[in-house]
């Protein structure tokens, strides 16, 4: 604001001046003086009365060869004129300019003196006003900075705090610090979690996508302004168009090949304050969600149960069927009598003890697994489940059983004679214990503390090592304990309880 108060003051001063020095230089008694010996003495006065009614700072009369006629200090009368900007007003030039002459900076008007008919030159006139310093601006108009400040601040503190909350309103309250922690938190959850997640904006551009998206669209390198369509198949463009047209929010698990595999596919919109802003996408391959279903329902067991007593049965129809096509009767009613007492034997007692049927076909089909592979399989006799532990599910425990009786069947070497492994369920509302003992190879002090882990196996085989991290898991959910206890050569027993209550 200063600097522009100056440059407005210097060039009205410099109006003025011309103003001034061209009163002068018409006046007929410096005309007609100057250049003439002891012209001084009568310029002189003309010039100091004329500077002190005008309230300029000094007026000069020069000749034609820069020697001054007049000047405030009467000392410099008869000298030469400094400054160096003069010669344009010697060739009849009329101007002003900013020069630091005898008494300061000063903006400095010169016009040239002609004589009496206007022909030839005679001298100049030169009138200086000293220009004010910026110190001086300053205290000048110190108060009315100070004013404009205050208003300045006022406003802009105002204006801060409209526009702070404005801000706040569309942060949802958060601090910038918050903010940024919350989208790191976020964005590490989502490349945690297991399946592909592609978040997109309105026109279909990828604005996200975690690690397994990446792997999945084969999209391993960073790219700026990739579009669905550059990632994507006709499948994808079929079901994004589906969600369009049909006006639903969302499509769940949606079969699409995509890259010779199978995935489920997942849409939905994403708004914000009612405004559609996007959407996002998740993948999970198909073969994967199904071996963890089954794995975590227990039905892969329950199903492996059931088909090896299918089988088991199948042989023993066969044998039945081949002895009376040799007309030997008797020896296929002995075979069906004790196949069927022995059955019977053990159907009523699983159906007087154990009150779950999933529990009571899992145990039937994995007597008929153990007979495939060789292995006496016995159920304790003092087994009995009255009824499924609170908490737990039919589901539970067939994962649990499942899972501890195909590790106890895989326990043994092949060319080991004596298989045996022994099963004992006891379990009610309050309470669950259940035992599983092989007499198998054994595992060492080292492997017993990492069967329990996800995606460790004894066997070293791809896609194992995930049965006993749900048992650990389901029992661990309901405050249970499991104990391991083994001897390399002897054996292991895995000894699962839960108690809520007294037995």
């Amino acid at each position: 604001m200063v600097y522009g108060i100056t440059d407005s003051f210097e060039e009205e001063l410099g109006e003025r001046a011309v103003a001034i020095a061209r009163t002068v230089a018409q006046m007929p008694d410096i005309r007609n003086n100057v250049g003439e010996l002891n012209g001084s003495k009568i310029i002189q006065p003309i010039a100091e009365r004329t500077r002190l009614a005008t309230n300029v700072n000094y007026i000069v009369i020069i000749d034609m060869n820069r020697i001054r006629y007049s000047h405030p200090s009467e000392s410099l009368i008869g000298k030469m004129f400094v400054g160096g900007d003069e010669f344009a007003a010697l060739a009849e030039h009329e101007y002003t300019s900013e020069a630091q002459g005898t008494l300061g900076k000063a903006v400095r008007a010169f016009v040239p003196i002609m004589d009496e008919e206007g022909i030839k030159q005679v001298g100049v006139a030169v009138v200086g006003v000293l220009t004010p310093t910026f110190q001086a601006m300053i205290t000048q108009y110190s108060n009315d900075l100070l004013l404009l400040l205050i208003w300045g601040l006022l406003l802009g503190l105002i204006g801060s705090f409209l526009l702070a909350n404005n801000v706040k309103k569309q942060t949802f309250g958060l601090e910038p610090y918050e903010i940024a922690r919350l989208a790191e938190e976020r964005s590490a959850v989502m490349q945690a979690m297991d399946m592909g997640i592609i978040a997109l904006d309105e026109q279909g551009y990828v604005t996200f996508m975690n690690r397994l998206a990446k792997k999945y669209t084969y999209q391993e390198e960073e790219t700026k302004e990739l579009h669905l369509r550059d990632i994507s198949l006709k499948t994808w463009e079929a079901i994004v168009n589906q969600l369009k047209t049909s006006g639903e929010q969302q499509l769940i698990n949606r079969n699409a090949v995509l890259f010779e595999k199978i995935y489920l596919l997942s849409f939905y919109h994403t708004h914000v304050k009612g405004k559609l802003v996007g959407s996002f996408i998740t993948m999970v391959e198909r073969t994967e969600a199904n071996r963890f279903a089954e794995e975590l329902t227990g039905v892969k067991a329950l199903v492996d149960a059931l088909r090896a007593q299918n089988h088991e049965y199948m042989n023993k129809l066969h044998s039945i069927a081949g002895l009376i096509q040799l007309d030997r009767t008797e020896e296929a009613l002995d075979l069906i009598i004790d196949e069927t007492v022995d059955e019977e034997n053990v159907i009523q007692f699983l159906k007087e003890q154990l009150s779950d049927y999933s529990v009571s076909g899992l145990l039937l089909g994995k007597r008929s697994r153990a007979r495939e592979l060789g292995i006496t399989f016995y159920i304790d006799r003092n087994s009995y489940l009255k009824e499924i532990l609170n908490g737990f599910s039919c589901g539970d425990m067939v994962t649990i059983l499942g899972n501890l009786l195909e590790n106890a069947f895989e326990a043994f070497n092949r060319d080991q004679e004596s298989k045996v492994v022994e099963c004992l369920i006891q379990g009610n509302a309050d309470f669950l214990y259940i035992r599983v003992r092989d007499e198998g190879k054994g595992i060492t002090i080292d492997q017993q503390e990492k069967i329990f882990t996800h995606g460790y196996s004894t066997k070293g085989k791809e896609g194992r090592g995930i049965g006993l991290a749900l048992v650990n898991q389901i029992v661990t959910a309901q405050q249970g304990e499991i104990t391991v206890e083994s001897e390399v050569g002897e054996g292991t027993e895995i000894t699962i309880e839960v108690n809520r209550g007294e037995k």
